[in-house]
Parts: structure tokens; sequence; C-alpha cells
């Protein structure tokens, strides 16, 4: 029997292995938008391969923490108490622990339809007792707060007094990346525990230093033969935990039904008088687990409604599973409820302590998603940056700059999180942390800006708050960027692109690079898109910015010449240069390495260990140079270049992707997300082959036990994106929706709905024709592209275009 298999909307393991339960707790996490818990077992603490982990969407705290005689500060996303729980026990035996039972049956499947999380065991105990157990959780996609829990508990051949525990345990701590744990992860302390009613219990903790609290209410209720129980129940209290034992006769053959139902409030929250009393009167108030179900799987059918991506064709049964359970994740990380909480979306989702729940670049792979399907969320996701404005002002002056310089990871502020140290486990040691320098993160807010409003044509916000963000960016560019007179261009001098391996120069003691191209032709663009942007606004409006954010006429000339002669570097060859310097670097011998180390994709870290440094070979971490042919459509790039100065030409695209492709290690999680995009067009059999690599990267944890600690959400976004923009051709510029499809063989056709600019479309394809019809809206028309023609089309309307005549029907 197969370890693990995929169904359309099942991911299911079909034998219990604890080795691989780290895993399997992020892939089995439940969220929706608000908080998010891991797929630990209710029975099992903390210990072992067992982490249970649960994540407010914002909740950080800072702590202090010595390392090598040095004290450094770190924020982290707070590991919250865990309201999981939940056991029981023979009168004369152990409590259940499926290390110490022989397990007969073992099944354990997510059920991304409905949002369920089911568990089947049979097993017994060392006495011969013989049990099935049948477990069901929800995290509540309709109501934020809630989540529930149901076990029915069977016994087989044997009769007896049988007691259950449920509990809340506040004696955790931020312990789940292994790499940090000599870091300080404590963060709460429980202020109160109490009992609500008979039947309910709650418990109350507050972060150190941030001091948001949040109260966590649990009711406990037991049923058999779907009939309460007559269950002899007592409150239990320990030091930071606090539980209730219930004890009843257990019949052979006749199940036990347990529901556990949890409602939890912060003090983040919205509308509410204080945490603890929202939480006791939700609990009071809480439905049972089926009804509870039921208004749980209505939400998620609504939200499959907009979100669902079909492939065509039988052999791509795992693909299609595989991509709806990245859809799942994201959904449950961001959804309708993180809307209006002032939060982003971690790199590492909601579902682990990777990163220490950061919001980095990561939001480029996944806002083309959201901005098509869920753009309300996108707003807000966009207003997080809006809030930090204040912090990123406040780096660019201190760095000697105008504008805004936001963080490479940002918290709950908005100031730099990056980390001082991290270790690297292949040597041992704690080496510096560099990342800080990649200012490129600038670019990617002010795309994601631009994309938006290119999506919605939300004129409002983009006056309101995103013409305040484009306009500090672009300062920031202008402000950075050096004129060389003996070029005639501008520079920007001491950063890091997006591969990670390179920091400095080699011979270098300051830290970054000169003229990453990558950040360059960001910059230019930015800086024209800033000027386009300007230009649309209402002359007031327009003139109140300039005045609010101290752009002079000056500053306005500035942008327009530095977006005109920025400098770009290319090698001997013609092919654009990773960095000013690159070509002077040394070549590995990537054979001789593979041979040696086999994963390779973690070089940075291989070379530390022998002593080596990796500034000084041509090797990078990710796609960096590519990234522009991944953002941008060749006729876009033409019109960069062609605005620089420079000599573009399209037919050598292929040659940048396979020079850079064959000195990439792939040490991102983004990585084959972006190499399949490149290729798509150019390379269809490879592009298909990297995005199915792609998609298994956090089912198949190819990055090496990385995925426990939490999933890779910008490498998710990004394969959900391939299919829907990248395979379809989608592109959104000066208000019309172009599409220009280019399927891979192995795909056969798709079927999606995306909202744009009012309007619901249908798009239904395959490598003969494309069927676009507009279902409803609220705008009274929308304008569609294809091959250079243009149509407007309104509700009910349906076009039909054939992808070899390219005419419509």
């Amino acid at each position: 029997m197969k370890e693990r298999s995929l169904t359309n909307w099942e991911l299911v393991y079909h034998e219990w292995n604890p080795e691989e339960q780290p895993t399997r707790e992020a892939l089995l996490a439940l969220g929706n938008g608000y908080f998010a818990t891991r797929g630990a077992l209710e029975e099992s603490p903390a210990g072992g391969p067992h982490y249970p982990g649960t994540y407010l969407a914002g909740g950080f705290n800072r702590a202090e923490s010595e390392i090598r005689g040095k004290i450094i500060e770190n924020e982290d996303m707070v590991n919250w108490p865990n309201w999981l729980p939940l056991s029981f026990r023979c009168e004369d035996g152990e409590w259940f622990d499926l290390a110490h039972v022989k397990i007969l049956d073992y099944t354990h499947w997510l059920d991304l339809y409905r949002g369920l999380v089911h568990r089947k065991i049979q097993f017994s105990d060392r006495s011969d007792r013989e049990f099935m157990l049948e477990t069901r959780r929800l995290v509540h996609m309709g109501d934020p707060h809630i989540a529930a829990i149901s076990w029915v508990l069977t016994p087989l051949n044997w009769s007896g007094a049988v007691e259950i525990r449920s509990a809340i345990d506040g004696r955790v701590t931020n312990s789940g990346v292994a790499r940090y744990r000599d870091l300080n992860g404590n963060h709460l302390e429980v202020e109160d525990t109490g009992q609500v009613g008979e039947e309910a219990i709650f418990l109350c903790a507050r972060t150190l230093q941030s001091k948001i609290r949040t109260a966590q209410a649990v009711r406990t209720r037991v049923w058999v033969d779907n009939e309460p129980a007559a269950a002899e129940r007592h409150t239990l209290s320990e030091q930071n935990w606090i539980g209730q034992s219930l004890t009843l006769g257990a019949e052979k053959n006749r199940p036990i039904t347990v529901e556990k139902v949890l409602s939890l409030h912060s003090s983040r929250d919205l509308a509410i008088s204080e945490p603890v009393f929202e939480a006791c009167e939700d609990i009071r108030h809480a439905a049972d687990f089926d009804v509870l179900l039921e208004q749980h799987q209505q939400a998620w059918q609504r939200l499959w409604r907009r979100a669902d991506l079909t492939l065509v064709g039988e052999e791509n049964t795992q693909a299609q599973a595989i991509l709806r359970l990245h859809l799942f994740h994201l959904l449950q990380t961001a959804s309708i409820h993180t809307t209006r909480r002032d939060a982003s979306i971690p790199a590492r989702g909601l579902h682990g302590e990777g990163y220490r729940g950061h919001i980095f670049w990561d939001e480029l792979f996944t806002f083309p998603y959201f901005n098509l399907r869920l753009p309300d969320l996108t707003e807000s996701l966009l207003l997080y940056r809006y809030e930090r404005l204040r912090w990123a002002r406040r780096a660019a002056r201190e760095a000697g700059y105008k504008g805004a310089m936001f963080p490479w990871q940002s918290g709950s502020d908005g100031r730099e999180e990056s980390q001082v140290l991290h270790l690297n486990p292949e040597s041992g040691r704690w080496i510096p942390d560099n990342s800080h320098t990649q200012r490129h993160v600038n670019a990617a807010i002010a795309y994601n800006v631009w994309q938006y409003f290119q999506a919605t044509g939300d004129m409002e916000f983009l006056s309101m708050y995103g013409a305040e963000i484009l306009i500090d960016i672009a300062q920031f560019w202008a402000s950075i960027a050096t004129f060389n007179p003996d070029r005639g261009r501008y520079e920007i001098r001491g950063v890091m692109g997006p591969d990670e391996f390179h920091t400095k120069y080699p011979d270098r003691e300051e830290l970054g690079l000169d003229n990453n191209a990558y950040t360059n032709v960001m910059a230019a663009w930015v800086l024209k898109t800033a000027c386009i942007m300007l230009e649309m606004l209402a002359e007031d409006r327009r003139a109140e910015l300039l005045q609010l954010l101290d752009v002079s006429s000056e500053d306005l000339l500035r942008w327009q010449d530095v977006s005109k002669r920025m400098f770009i570097p290319f090698l001997s060859s013609g092919l654009i240069s990773q960095f000013e310097g690159w070509d002077s670097l040394e070549e590995l011998d990537w054979e001789e390495l593979r041979g040696k180390h086999g994963d390779i994709q973690r070089l940075d870290r291989i070379l530390e260990a022998e002593g080596r440094d990796m500034n000084r070979y041509k090797a990078t971490k990710q796609a960096d140079v590519l990234m522009l042919f991944f953002l941008f459509s060749s006729r876009e790039l033409g019109e960069i270049f062609s605005g620089l100065g420079y000599e573009f030409d399209p037919d050598n695209i292929p040659e940048n992707v396979q020079y850079y492709l064959d000195r990439t290690s792939h040490g991102s999680s983004l990585s084959r997300v972006v190499h399949a995009w490149v290729l798509a067009r150019t390379h269809r059999e490879r592009s298909w082959d990297l995005f199915q690599e792609a998609l298994v990267s956090d089912l198949d944890d190819i990055q090496g036990g990385t995925t426990s600690e939490g999933i890779h959400l910008g490498a998710m976004g990004g394969t959900v994106d391939l299919v829907q923009r990248c395979y379809t051709g989608i592109e959104m510029r000066d208000g019309i929706l172009w599409l220009d499809p280019c399927l891979p063989k192995g795909l056969e056709g798709l079927s999606f709905c995306v909202h744009y600019r009012g309007h619901w479309l249908h798009i239904e394809l395959n490598h003969e024709t494309m069927n676009v019809s507009f279902e409803k809206g609220w705008s009274s028309a929308a304008q569609v592209g294809f091959e250079g023609q243009v149509y407007e089309m309104c509700s009910g309307e349906q076009k039909r275009f054939s992808l070899n005549m390219a005419k419509p029907s």
C-alpha cells in the first residue's frame, strides 16, 4: 500500500510515520485567514515528532537573545496556547499515545473541498483492548473565531470506565525551527484561567513585549448513541494549564462521541469589548459540531466557486490535486477574514515558525492570484504596506535617502526584521545575515500596487493610498541612484539582487553589489510608472500629494532623467550581467559538486562549511536577471530597454535563460516557479517539468526538512499563477485583459474564472480553442484583447477564439 495518495480533493496518508509527522503537521494545518492550527495530533503534546502550533495573523512579539556574547533582538510570529489537547484512558490504563499502542489500521487525510482533517485509527493497547477512533477537525471559514474537533471512540472488545481529558495548554514556546532554538523563544505569560458554566474553560495569555492578549475558551461535550452522556466532570488546573476530566462508562461496540469547540479572540480584534468576555460569550452560544461543520462547508463551497482552477486530462490528476492543495493553503493564510486586520501574508503562511512569520517580497508571487479572485483582499494586504510608510520613510532618511525604503523582512510595525546572524546547519557556525540590503523589495511593492490597479481599475485606491506608496518609492530610487559622468548614466551601488548567494564583492569589506541588473531595471520602471500615474490623478490630488510628500519640480525632472539613463550591465557576449563584475567571478564544477554532495540546493551552506566564499563564484540561488522575464512580457521589456537607450532583442531571451539556468542551484522554493515561467514560450516541455517539480516542493519536502517549519506560500502562489496567467498568457495593460495562451503539451486544457474590473469571466481553453464568457458584473463593459484585436464585452456575452486562426466566432 502507498504511504500517501492524492485524489482531486483529498490528500491521504495511509499509515503512521513518526519521521514524516513534522511535515504532515504543516501540510494538514487548518486556518481561515485569522488564525491557523498545525495538523498536530490532539492526544500528543509537543516533543519528538509532534509540534502543535496555533498562529494569529499579525500576532508578533519581540525578544532578546545572547549569541556569541552579543545581545540581538528578533521578532517572531507567536505560537499561542495549544487548544488541541484531547485524550482518554481506560480505568486502569495509560493515556492514549500512538507510541504505546499497536496500530492495526491508520488513515489520516485532508478534505480540501470541505476544509476538514480526518483520522481513522484502529489499535489495541497493552492489555489487548481494541479501539476504533475516528476524528474530524475544522477551523471555521465562516466564523473566524471558531474551531472544533469531533472524536468518535468505539470500544471493540471491552467494556469499562473511560476518562476523557480536554485542556488548553499555555506552556508553549516558539521552538518549531531547530536552528532557532539557541534563541529566546519565550513570548507568553498566562494571565488568567477559569471555568465558563459547567462545560467550558478559558485561558488568557499575553505577549511579554507587544502586550497582545488572546483568550481561548473551549467547551467539551460527550454523547453516547447520540444522547448526552452522564459523565462525572471535574475541572483541573495547573500552572499555565487548565483542563476538564470527564469519566463515564463505555460499552463494547457503543460509540462515544466527544466534541471540543474553541472560541479564540485577541486584543487586535475589531468591535470587541475585551477578549476573555468575547471568547466566553462565543462559547456559551456556539453550535454543536455538525451545525458548525455545515456552516463551514458552505463557506468553503462559496470560496471554491471563486477560487478553483480545473486542469483537463486524466494524466493531470496528481497535478490537479496538488494545485488545489496550494490553493487551499493560500486561502487559509489570507481570506476575507484577513481584511481590515492590518496583516499580510507571511512567507511560510500561518503554518509554522520558519522565517519567524515575517513578510518578504514573496507577496509578488501570491498577489496576482488574489488580484483576479479576491481583489478586496489584495487591497487590504496593500494597506498593510501603506500603514508602514512611516517606518519606511524613517529608514530611508537614516540611510541618507529620500522617500521610503521598505524592509526586506517586515513584521508588526514595519521596521527591518532581518536577522543579524543566522545559523548554518552544515557548519554549526553563526554567520552574518546580510539579506537586508535587498532593496528590490521596494520595486516589488510598487509592482504589486500597479498590478492591483491594472486588475481592478480602482482609481479611488490609487488616488488615496497607492499613489502615496508609488511616489515615495520613486523618490527613494531617484535618491539612491548616483550619476556617473564617465558613463553618462545613473548607477545603484551597494545592494543585493534576488540571488542571495551574492552579498558583496570578495575583495571588498563593505556590503552590497554595484548595478544589479534586476534592481536597476525595476528602479527605472518604477520611476517611469510613477510619472504615468501622476498624470492619471486629478490635478488637485496630484498637487496635494506632491506637497504632502515634499516632491519638487526638480525631483520630477530627476525621476524622468534617471528612468531614461539608468545603467544596465552586460556581459561581453551581449547577455545581461547579473551585476557589474559578474564576469570576473570563477566558474564552479557543478558535476563534481553534485557527485560529492548530492543535493546542492543550499550551495551557500555547503561552500561555507568548506571554508569557501560563495561570493567568488558564478552561481545563483534562484532567478535574478531572469526575474525580468518573469515580471514583464518581451514587449514590455523592449519598451523599458528602448526607453533606457539599450537595444533589446527578444530572440536573445532563451540564451539569457539558459546561461543563468545552467548556474542556478534552485536553493529557493521560488526558483523553479520563475524558471518554469520564463521557459513557457521557448521550451514548453521543460517548463512543464519545472512546474511539476515546483508543485511537489512542499509535498515531498524537497528542501530537506523545511516544510515542517511552514509551507512555502510564495512557491504555492507561484504554481497557481503559472496556470492562471502564464500558460494562458494573461496580461493586463491599459485597461485591457490580453490573452495569449501557450499550453504545454502535458496540459490538455484549463477551465477557471477570474474577476477583472468588476466582471466575472469564465475562461475555458485547450490547444485548439478558447472560450471567454462574461458571466456577470457591475461595470457596463470590459475589454479583452487577443492577437492584436480588442473586443468590448458585457455581461452575458461569450466569444470563441480559434487558437490557430486567432479570430473570434
